[in-house]
């Protein structure tokens, strides 16, 4: 059952041991089912609160899409499958009443100072947000969803302009009620909207949802703006994959890829 005691406070609340998500997290492709990145950035940071190292971050997460992820309660598993001193993987799993859902594994690895010589590569961050500007989201046949909870602004690109874009993206309600997202998790949110602002076809005629999210990080964002640098390429196979370089106001942070199903509609 969708939670509806939280006036849209938040993509979820929290309730002992479960998550009821609200209708902000209502992704574009079938009203009945949730955009993939609340989800997955609601696994990925209790995996990350689950690591045993103290000291150490997330270095690679990727996310299997077992299925799409319904607006109905939810229930996060976790647990630390290869302890280390330095490293450690970790592996969770969100589930419904029903099945699995989302499954992902990650990286841990501990951070110290590490004096670093040579050349470094020249890195160009994105304009500011406030040099971009908001753009309409692609008709979804509904007016609460998580289009309604981000605020979204475009460097470059559209998404009803299908081709590459750069855009910034920021939360305008909590991840979970009454708890901070974390510099993970704000992330996270944000990642798996690649595909969206980088629209490779029309979306009136076509359906392009990702089966996954990888991603890789030099080191976490600060701040509450992401950006996306994002390019999607469709093949006439029925498979796409989409490569987004994420940002925060400093520059490039890490690195997402999404690999897609594309299939006309109807």
């Amino acid at each position: 059952m969708v939670a509806r005691g939280f006036d849209y406070g938040a993509f979820y609340a929290y309730d002992g041991d479960l998550y009821e998500p609200s209708e902000l997290t209502r992704g574009p492709w079938d009203p009945g089912s949730q955009h993939a990145g609340p989800p997955c950035a609601l696994l990925g940071g209790e995996m990350d609160r689950a690591g045993e190292i103290e000291g150490a971050r997330v270095a690679r997460i990727t996310f299997e899409i077992l299925r799409p992820v319904p607006i109905a309660t939810l229930s996060v598993s976790t647990r630390v499958v290869r302890p280390g001193r330095s490293v450690e993987l970790l592996e969770g799993s969100l589930a419904d009443e029903h099945a699995e859902i989302l499954r992902a594994r990650a990286w841990r690895i501990r951070t110290e100072a590490v004096p670093i010589d040579g050349p470094h590569p020249v890195e160009k961050p994105l304009p500011a947000p406030d040099e971009a500007e908001a753009r309409d989201f692609f008709p979804t046949g509904h007016d609460i969803g998580y289009h309604f909870a981000m605020e979204v602004r475009f460097v470059a690109g559209a998404y009803i302009e299908p081709g590459p874009a750069r855009a910034w993206m920021r939360q305008r309600v909590p991840l979970v009620e009454g708890r901070e997202p974390s510099p993970l998790e704000r992330l996270l949110v944000a990642a798996d909207s690649g595909n969206g602002v980088s629209a490779p076809l029309d979306y009136r005629r076509y359906v392009f949802i990702n089966t996954d999210l990888s991603v890789a990080l030099r080191r976490l964002p600060t701040g509450e703006w992401i950006g996306l640098d994002a390019v999607t390429h469709a093949q006439p196979d029925g498979i796409g994959l989409t490569d987004t370089e994420v940002h925060d106001k400093r520059g490039p942070v890490g690195r997402v890829t999404q690999s897609l199903v594309i299939a006309e509609r109807g």
